[in-house]
């Protein structure tokens, strides 16, 4: 009973000042609801972004170019471009004597360019592979087929699109041995690969890109002679220590390096890359979430504003308690329990905002074809919960001592 007295009397001081007390009150609300929110949004992004990535199969490496530290990621990542990856060395890679382990590869290059189709015009992004694209991907086409070895060698001016841009370019009409202009150059459309879904996050989406062969994508369109980046398959998982330890081997001899710390590539199993974007993305949404309380300082700062004005309008209260016989700890309690009920009030209503919140955009990106799971961690629940508490003691805490400190005589005489 000596708990609930002090909330109810909280409470009727809340509703004598609706408007103060909701501007008090605000501020914790956004916060809260932003911690929340941005939880929620970091682990349902990473889960996106990792099944993604998961989606092409567990049994892939990727060699990038550039060095790299074992647990950071390699150069070409944080944008660095590096020319030491060539298309003979794919072939290498995957010419079965090498790296026995390797059962098909493919390169990559990228780019983006405006496709055109009679007076339509499509900003595309598009990707110049190898024949072992389907393999390696484990896609397939929808119509028509993909360009084959000899199409890439002899840098043939063949396509094969997306069906995003199927519908977007040819409007549902048969693309099929239709012309599609890209920069300057005529491509003879041969296939439509099957749908994937959305990717999202800078992540390239089969269903927006066209495809050509690489060595067209080099010399024709992008002005280059190096590889984005190489994935080998490797059918047996259990082989592919072996596949990176001999991938390592015939690149170094190769490259003429003698030292594996001159290394100018990185290889990476899919498990790695995985790790890999797990700790970056979870540094990122640590780094958010810091961000994110900021808002609740600011909101405790409120609330210490909203309790000295309390206390200063409160002093003839203060002194005729202490005059029945309230003690200083008694005051304390009082100023300080009102401080906790509004921020814990708060903090409740931003939980429920902010999983509100949370839920709406989890719609928006299903809706948008994203496979985005709708996350809310009780962990952050919890945080929030226990922050918002925190706040209101450590911001409370001085206004409560200030009232405690009130003569009974001076508070009786002040008007």
């Amino acid at each position: 009973m000596r708990l609930l007295e002090p909330v109810k009397i909280s409470y009727k001081y809340l509703l004598a000042a609706k408007f103060r007390s909701f501007l008090t009150i605000l501020g914790i609300i956004i916060g809260v609801a932003s911690v929340i929110v941005i939880m929620a949004i970091g682990q349902s992004a990473q889960v996106l972004i990792i099944d993604q990535i998961s989606g092409v199969g567990s049994n892939l490496i990727g060699v990038l170019p550039g060095a790299s530290d074992e647990n950071g990621p390699p150069a070409s990542v944080m944008g660095i471009i590096t020319t030491t990856l060539k298309y003979d060395d794919l072939i290498a890679l995957t010419n079965g004597r090498n790296v026995p382990e390797v059962s098909s590869g493919a390169g990559y290059v990228t780019g983006t360019e405006v496709a055109s189709y009679r007076g339509v015009n499509l900003t595309s992004s598009f990707n110049g592979t190898t024949a072992g694209y389907l393999d390696v991907e484990n896609t397939e086409v929808e119509s028509g087929r993909f360009f084959i070895q000899d199409e890439e060698i002899n840098m043939a001016r063949v396509a094969v699109i997306g069906v995003n841009v199927l519908k977007d370019l040819f409007n549902g009409e048969d693309p099929l041995g239709k012309t599609v202009k890209i920069k300057d150059q005529n491509f003879t459309v041969i296939g439509v690969l099957k749908k994937r879904g959305s990717s999202g996050f800078g992540l390239s989406s089969q269903d927006d890109t066209v495809y050509v062969p690489i060595k067209t994508a080099q010399k024709l369109l992008l002005g280059i002679d190096h590889l984005g980046f190489v994935r080998l398959k490797v059918d047996d998982a259990s082989l592919i220590p072996e596949a990176i330890a001999n991938t390592k081997l015939t690149l170094r001899e190769r490259h003429n390096i003698d030292d594996p710390a001159n290394d100018d590539f990185s290889v990476r199993d899919q498990a790695s890359a995985i790790e890999t974007i797990r700790k970056v993305t979870d540094v990122l949404r640590y780094f958010l979430l810091a961000i994110g309380t900021i808002s609740l300082v600011v909101g405790g700062v409120g609330i210490m504003n909203i309790m000295l004005i309390a206390v200063s309008q409160r002093i003839r209260e203060v002194g005729l308690r202490k005059a029945v016989g309230a003690r200083n700890d008694d005051v304390q309690a009082q100023f300080l329990i009102e401080s906790v009920f509004i921020s814990l009030l708060g903090g409740v209503i931003g939980i429920i905002i902010g999983i509100a919140i949370s839920f709406l955009i989890s719609l928006v990106a299903q809706f948008l074809q994203y496979n985005w799971p709708f996350i809310i961690s009780w962990q952050s629940v919890f945080v929030a919960t226990f922050v918002s508490a925190v706040i209101g003691i450590v911001f409370g805490l001085y206004p409560a001592r200030r009232a405690a400190k009130i003569s009974p005589m001076e508070a009786l005489r002040y008007e």
